[in-house]
């Protein structure tokens, strides 16, 4: 199973050491501003396994972050959620508050574009994120992806209120 790295990031498999950061990051209330409810440690614990074994079975999926040697976070690429009206790999990322501002998700997004164009030979990438989250979307600005307001969409998935309206960003292969 891969493992990617950047000049200052390792994007590796997950271990069992990850799951109390991983759990706190989970139940941060800022960091799930635009992903729902905080996750209990159960729910970041059984996540956290999902995550390993699609990288086990599929060879990519959403890799554990680390900087300087510290959990930071995760990115990857992931199958779109079936019963969305957009299909394809999305590209995402996470990372803890005390990683904010650091350029991290960008350095982790890139390594992972790169990976899904060159290894995975992807024709297009997409990133998925609530129409509020203007700092997911300024990444994606960064990354070169770009966003067609007609392909926004709510999701089905989310009740009525701030995180439904979804917006889509795409990347063609270079």
């Amino acid at each position: 199973m891969p493992e990617l790295r950047t000049d200052r990031l390792l994007l590796r498999p997950w271990r069992a050491s990850d799951l109390e950061p991983w759990a706190a990051m989970n139940a941060d209330p800022e960091v799930r501003e635009h992903l729902g409810e905080p996750l209990t440690t159960a729910q970041s614990a059984a996540s956290m396994a999902r995550f390993q074994a699609d990288l086990e079975s599929r060879g990519y999926g959403w890799w554990a972050v680390e900087a300087a040697g510290a959990f930071v976070g995760f990115a990857g690429l992931d199958p779109v959620d079936e019963g969305l009206p957009v299909t394809g790999v999305e590209i995402g990322w996470r990372l803890a508050r005390a990683a904010w501002g650091h350029g991290y998700a960008t350095e982790a997004a890139r390594a992972v574009l790169a990976f899904g164009f060159d290894t995975l030979d992807l024709p297009e990438i997409l990133a998925l994120t609530t129409a509020t989250n203007t700092r997911s979307q300024a990444v994606m600005r960064r990354l070169g992806m770009t966003h067609d307001p007609a392909e926004d969409f709510d999701d089905p998935h989310e009740p009525e209120g701030p995180l439904r309206h979804t917006v889509v960003f795409r990347l063609k292969h270079p």
